[in-house]
């Protein structure tokens, strides 16, 4: 039984659900302008309490980042840009009745904190991003941690130092797979991940883990399937990656289909088996399964809801679809191209929808999106990226490396924040980033 909540009676109801970077961006463009000038009625719902940026998620998972530093706490977002934020997780629609349905919010206790809800809504947009996808491989779910969410990064953390703290203190000799680390999926996260450990272990072994060796303990192994590092990207950036990855000597395996993920290690199709403490799983992409809910609005085979230029749903324009969660076609290129599931993606279509939402509002036409590439940036560790950059234009890629493209790679991440925050705010937690780093350990230690 839905608890049916009537709010913003007399406006125009704009509900968004998932406040990843791309929900929670156009909730607060949409707020600034349409919810203060109480032309509208914003939502946000999101099954979270906090915001982390996901890109950051590798530096979560290496202590190399404190997420509770950076988290942004939505009811605070929303008193300070003028919507409104409602906990819980979608799990269907009624498009005849124009409501969205909100499971019921329980805490770590199983007390419940909301009940189940329905929202009315006079425009439904849906941004709840992607998971990674296991493709229904034995042994994932039980034993490798997947990298979602900032909760699953700090709890592979937890035990990457756990890990190292119990074979430091073990009178016996490190066993078989004991310190190895298996990375399944050499996309960007994977090969972030890789270079981001490789700084962060010995670093940790440096604060006092004095019997270990991280050259000579240690092993990083990142597994792909595909025939070369990073595939959905441009051969010169997998290439100039893969170079960083053999200087840093992680040892990287590519062709090398995983069939089992084991207690100990990881099973590959050809029988080999690779000893593992910790395993992660960085490999594909596909929505949520509550896209399946959606009052028969039509979905792909990994759960994203087709979409119009427009960016609204091809079986309701009431109904529309943004980020990782949608399947938008790339206008200018091929038929069936769609938009690459990233977060630059997501940023362009939040910006275009704030203003296309607005013309809604006002009764005005939508106009088509069109999503401009600007190229991929990789980080490779602490001080060093690849990439590509301005990958429209018809001259082609220029190429960036080295200590500039890890600037650029850090810019990317301001310009999110001020997005949701604006300058001076942005500039006031830089200055206190730079101080607070002189005093505090180079890795989160716990």
């Amino acid at each position: 039984m839905h608890v049916h909540i009537a709010e913003g009676e007399g406006l125009h109801r704009i509900v968004i659900v998932g406040g990843g970077a791309g929900g929670l961006e156009l909730a607060t463009l949409l707020g600034k302008t349409l919810g203060k000038q109480q032309r509208a009625h914003i939502t946000l719902v999101d099954k979270n309490r906090t915001h982390i940026w996901k890109p950051m998620l590798h530096e979560i998972a290496s202590g190399s980042m404190d997420y509770t530093l950076h988290e942004i706490d939505y009811l605070a977002q929303a008193r300070w840009h003028h919507f409104r934020y409602r906990i819980g997780a979608m799990t269907g629609v009624d498009r005849s009745q124009r409501l969205v349905f909100i499971d019921a919010h329980t805490d770590e206790d199983g007390i419940t904190v909301t009940p189940p809800r329905s929202l009315p809504y006079d425009t439904l947009v849906v941004a709840i991003g992607s998971r990674t996808h296991d493709f229904n491989i034995p042994g994932v779910a039980e034993h490798a941690i997947q990298l979602d969410t900032a909760e699953q990064a700090e709890r592979f953390h937890r035990k990457l130092v756990n890990a190292f703290i119990r074979a430091n203190a073990q009178a016996a000799p490190l066993q078989p797979g004991q310190l190895q680390v298996a990375i399944i999926g050499a996309g960007a996260t994977g090969v972030e991940l890789a270079a981001e450990l490789h700084k962060s272990v010995r670093t940790l072994v440096d604060y006092g883990l004095e019997r270990l060796d991280a050259d000579r303990d240690v092993n990083l192994n990142l597994i792909e399937a595909a025939p070369r590092i990073l595939p959905a990207l441009p051969e010169r950036i997998a290439d100039e990656a893969m170079r960083i990855l053999q200087k840093l000597e992680i040892n990287v395996r590519t062709d090398a289909r995983v069939a089992g993920v084991k207690a100990d290690g990881v099973e590959l199709a050809s029988g080999e088996f690779i000893p593992a403490e910790l395993v992660v799983w960085a490999a594909g992409i596909r929505s949520f399964v509550c896209l399946q809910n959606m009052d028969n609005l039509a979905i792909n085979n990994i759960n994203q809801l087709l979409v119009k230029p427009t960016l609204q749903t091809t079986l309701d324009d009431n109904v529309f679809a943004f980020g990782d969660c949608a399947a938008a076609p790339w206008l200018g290129k091929a038929p069936g191209t769609l938009i690459p599931p990233r977060a630059q993606a997501a940023h362009q279509q939040a910006l275009h929808l704030a203003k296309q939402l607005r013309n809604r509002v006002e009764g005005k036409p939508l106009q088509d999106f069109h999503y401009q590439d600007f190229g991929s940036l990789i980080s490779l560790g602490e001080n060093w990226a690849a990439g590509g950059l301005m990958g429209n234009l018809s001259k082609g890629t220029l190429f960036v490396e080295g200590y500039i493209a890890r600037f650029m790679y850090n810019m990317l991440y301001k310009k999110h924040q001020l997005g949701l925050h604006g300058f001076w705010k942005v500039a006031l937690d830089t200055v206190s980033g730079f101080i607070r780093r002189k005093t505090t350990p180079r890795i989160k230690l716990h």
